[in-house]
């Protein structure tokens, strides 16, 4: 059995992120971010350089999965679904039923998944992390959802403490 989480940067601050993945005994973070940096200077520590060196530090190994991560075109659909409904990305409670939908066709389902959780370890947990507090309003949540489905994965998905919201 694999160990997996899943985490969000909205929320943390640094201190508090590595907290939950040492708590977690995250050993590997995997980052499905398209693009991997953070808008707001309260979140500069998430850009992938600066992110890579805090883990570094904090003995956490990094990777990137592009692979996850949603398309331009289904991120903007979200942002469409996201103005109509008069949420931002940081306040999003949950997905788009059509990015949902298509985020599966057309990432999830052509992705090697068995390889990736092939390469995962075995002795301590994997984080799959993006920016959105909640699982419910990230893809991370149906990367999770496909790996608990299909593999005998234990899963966890860690969010920041309401006092420690920036």
């Amino acid at each position: 059995m694999r160990n997996v989480a899943t985490i969000g940067v909205y929320g943390y601050t640094l201190a508090a992120f590595l907290a939950d993945l040492a708590g977690a005994d995250v050993r590997l973070l995997v980052d499905v971010r398209q693009r991997r940096g953070v808008r707001g200077q309260e979140y500069a520590w998430a850009n992938s350089v600066r992110l890579q060196g805090a883990l570094r530090v904090a003995g956490i190994a990094y990777e990137h999965r592009k692979e996850l991560a949603p398309t331009t075109a289904l991120r903007e659909l979200q942002y469409r679904e996201d103005a109509r409904l008069g949420e931002g990305k940081r306040s999003r409670s949950e997905l788009a039923r059509e990015y949902r939908e298509r985020y599966l066709t057309e990432i999830l389902d052509r992705v090697d998944l068995g390889s990736i959780m092939g390469s995962l370890p075995t002795t301590h947990t994997s984080a799959f992390m993006c920016v959105e507090r909640d699982p419910e309003a990230c893809h991370r949540s149906l990367i999770a959802d496909r790996m608990t489905d299909e593999y005998d994965v234990s899963l966890v998905h860690l969010r920041p403490a309401r006092q420690s919201l920036p």
